[in-house]
């Protein structure tokens, strides 16, 4: 596909916009964006346009196209004047995608919600790198792989910040299962 952008050809570049759109804004939002979302992956989309000529053979479009949002999204919420509240991210994250069905119980409804709420008051107590690989992890449901390459990290930071991040989580969060994705590894690596 890039090889016939490169060709000239527009309507190639439109399939990739179209293809990954959803996940851009998800991660956009999910990483504080908020409102701005739209924009800021509608910018992402022309950086990566201009800077096809540095996206290397044979590597992942998706993992090279969310480190370019990651960055928009860190610049957006850099400048942007106001500060976006923690009730700010809850409500933009839920628009990203509904995670609870309307059929659903009411009172399972009103836990979910609350424990998606006390997550991202956790999340935000960490550092940016951990915040960073949990939610390109399991918010946006990325493998280690791509991860890394999102992130520009080695593979074994990347386990090795997830496995602190979950530590730290489990401690702000008793009960804290981050899900079956989580590959746990005993007395992990301390170096990054």
């Amino acid at each position: 596909m890039i090889a016939r952008v490169r060709a000239g050809e527009p309507e190639a570049y439109a399939e990739l916009v179209r293809a990954h759109t959803g996940i851009a804004i998800r991660a956009a939002r999910a990483l504080g964006a908020g409102a701005d979302a739209e924009d800021v992956v509608q910018q992402a989309f022309i950086k990566a346009y201009c800077s096809l000529g540095r996206f290397r053979d044979g590597a992942a479009f998706k993992p090279w196209l969310l480190s370019i949002v990651a960055n928009e999204t860190r610049n957006t919420v850099r400048t942007a004047v106001r500060q976006r509240t923690l009730a700010g991210r809850e409500a933009a994250f839920a628009e990203a995608e509904p995670l609870i069905p309307e059929s659903a119980d009411p009172a399972v409804a009103a836990l979910e919600i609350e424990r998606r709420a006390a997550l991202l008051a956790a999340l935000e107590q960490l550092s940016e790198e951990h915040r960073l690989v949990v939610t390109y992890r399991y918010l946006l449901e990325m493998d280690e792989p791509e991860t890394a390459q999102a992130l520009g990290w080695p593979r074994g930071t990347v386990k090795s910040r997830l496995n602190r991040a979950l530590r730290k989580l489990g401690r702000l969060l008793p009960g804290f299962e981050p899900g079956e994705h989580q590959e746990p590894r005993e007395g992990g690596d301390e170096h990054e």
